[in-house]
């Protein structure tokens, strides 16, 4: 979905609204969508919270969508497979070039799971993708600790208004 209009709102609803009951339709839709990207050693693994963001919401999103999706599709799904190693403010408000230097260096594998990459292909599951930022950090870590080709698949995606 593009994240605005309906989109914005049925994604910070189930985000910030207290509204993890929206995530099987919105997973099954994304389900469908990433078809194509998940193959049979495929890990499927949320883009994490700190855990100081989880203790607020309470849930991961990110984590809720992606059992869905590696259920839906018979892939192994991994919630803890990367982790946050400090906290990073909010994005909403930042430029590109702040939002890459926000998350630069935040996200890795956690040790316990970085055997189970060895090589195999990781699909990448978040609630919205705006700059890429977060995508570009996380698929960093998972290529640097040696997994397959790293494929990613959001709910929502923000655009520029031309």
């Amino acid at each position: 979905m593009v994240y605005s209009g309906i989109g914005r709102k049925l994604v910070l609803a189930l985000k910030h609204g207290d509204r993890p009951d929206l995530a099987p339709a919105l997973a099954a839709w994304l389900a469908r969508a990433a078809a194509p990207l998940v193959r049979p050693d495929t890990i499927v693994a949320p883009v994490p919270l700190h855990l100081r963001r989880l203790l607020k919401r309470r849930y991961n999103q990110a984590a809720l969508i992606s059992g869905r999706v590696a259920r839906t599709h018979g892939a192994a799904h991994l919630p803890g497979l990367l982790v946050r190693r400090r906290h990073t403010p909010g994005q909403d408000h930042r430029g590109v070039g702040d939002r890459f230097a926000n998350i630069a260096g935040a996200l890795a594998v956690n040790p316990r799971h970085a055997a189970a990459l060895a090589g195999r292909p990781v699909l990448l599951i978040d609630d919205v993708m705006a700059s890429g930022a977060t995508m570009a950090a996380a698929t960093e870590a998972l290529l640097a600790a040696g997994s397959g080709p790293v494929s990613v698949a959001v709910l929502a995606r923000a655009v520029k208004d031309d």
